[in-house]
């Protein structure tokens, strides 16, 4: 009789349909930029893990500027942010003295 989720139903006023719209835009870009947040903390991951001091280098420095700009627009705390780049900083370095 009734599937799983109740039907959404649409905003009356002007205001709710627009907010809808934009709703749509903003959960878009949000979730491109938290992909390629999550793609360049992967790339360095892996670049420490393959023992490649260079690329890991590199790579650390890319993902940076990434994973700033990503939490300056609030799709991640910046706390996280911070966090993520203290972790990946101690691998390369680790990596490094090794």
């Amino acid at each position: 009789m009734a599937s799983g989720k109740p039907k959404k139903k649409n905003p009356r006023l002007a205001s709710g349909r627009k907010r809808v719209r934009q709703d749509v835009k903003i959960n878009a870009a949000n979730t491109s930029l938290r992909s390629q947040y999550r793609t360049v903390v992967k790339n360095v991951e892996k670049a420490v893990a393959g023992g490649d001091k260079a690329k890991a280098t590199e790579l650390f420095g890319k993902m940076q500027s990434v994973v700033d700009s990503v939490s300056d627009k609030g799709v991640f705390h910046r706390n996280k942010a911070a966090r993520d780049k203290s972790r990946l900083s101690a691998k390369v370095k680790a990596l490094a003295a090794a």
